[in-house]
């Protein structure tokens, strides 16, 4: 089998749209966090300017709400921008059609995302700006999917073949992927609608619990570019469940110490989309995971079955 070349300008640029992306989440996250999304009536100008010529610095301090917003507004711009440089870098560098197919699936959903923004503006509707979000966290895993199979350790295709079996990971990472979805969308349900605590506090426990478990047997692998990630994905689900905590506590107050929290309070806000945010890139982070193990699996010998001595060998005779 030939494998294609690593290519180093290609893996950093994919990367770098990851890191683009999360700017235009976190001032996302704020503006959901100060409940700013309405601060403009019409979109996809403001307040009837064109997006680049409407005077943002003049709201700086004075006017957070619709600073926040048209922030996201521009940083949306831009990634489109940079996901237009990503599907041009990947076409013309990388011979794997179905590689240059993420490509414009990230251009797509990222065209997709602004639009599901840009209606949630003009329907004032806060169901889409619930679906805008859990959206984000997709195309954020997406993007990190495309940085994955443009790294380096996507083509050691030689160390995995003499490596153990890791087949049985599979369903960990699935798993796991689809339980930090759900979690995330129940907490999408609280920011948006105030609705599904006990839910979320609940899913986050099992959550928890199976991104220890897939970490463990992660971790017996023997395969470092999987163990890794594996590291990974606790590291940033442990500082979730932190951040978690912290904003239940600066939402809802601590009667125990006596604590009172101050709804809109600047740490609140910030708490709140810090969590929000690595919960996005909790599940980027499983994405990642469940991309590497299934690209060491196809590369690992898959195990033999020798049948019991008073079983006939294939093709043996009776």
């Amino acid at each position: 089998m030939t494998v294609a070349p690593y290519k180093p300008l290609l893996h950093r640029y994919a990367f770098s749209t990851g890191c683009m992306a999360i700017v235009t989440l976190v001032f996302g996250a704020l503006t959901t966090s100060k409940n700013a999304g309405m601060a403009f009536r019409d979109w996809p100008n403001s307040d009837g300017y064109l997006m680049v010529t409407y005077p943002w610095f003049r709201d700086f301090a004075s006017n957070w709400d619709k600073f926040l917003e048209h922030g996201h507004r521009l940083a949306g711009m831009l990634i489109g921008l940079w996901s237009i440089g990503l599907v041009v870098l990947i076409h013309r560098g990388e011979s794997r059609r179905w590689v240059v197919g993420l490509a414009y699936a990230v251009l797509g959903c990222v065209i997709v995302q602004g639009l599901l923004g840009g209606f949630r503006v003009v329907l004032d509707e806060r169901g889409l700006a619930m679906v805008h979000g859990f959206f984000a966290a997709c195309v954020l895993s997406l993007m990190a999917t495309v940085s994955t199979v443009e790294s380096r350790g996507w083509f050691d295709t030689e160390i995995y073949a003499r490596g153990p079996a890791t087949g049985h990971l599979k369903p960990w990472t699935v798993l796991t992927v689809v339980a930090i979805a759900g979690q995330f969308l129940l907490g999408g349900m609280i920011r948006h609608h105030g609705s599904g605590l006990h839910e979320h506090l609940g899913m986050g426990i099992l959550t928890w619990g199976l991104i220890l478990a897939n970490t463990f047997v992660s971790q017996r692998s023997g395969v470092r570019w999987i163990r890794r990630s594996g590291w990974m994905l606790l590291a940033v689900a442990s500082l979730q469940v932190v951040l978690g905590a912290g904003a239940w506590v600066l939402k809802w107050g601590f009667p125990w110490t006596g604590y009172v929290a101050t709804a809109d309070s600047i740490a609140q806000v910030l708490h709140r989309t810090a969590h929000a945010v690595v919960g996005m890139l909790t599940l980027a982070a499983a994405a990642v995971h469940l991309v590497r193990v299934f690209r060491v699996s196809a590369c690992c010998p898959q195990p033999v079955w020798n049948p019991p001595a008073f079983l006939p060998s294939p093709g043996g005779t009776r």
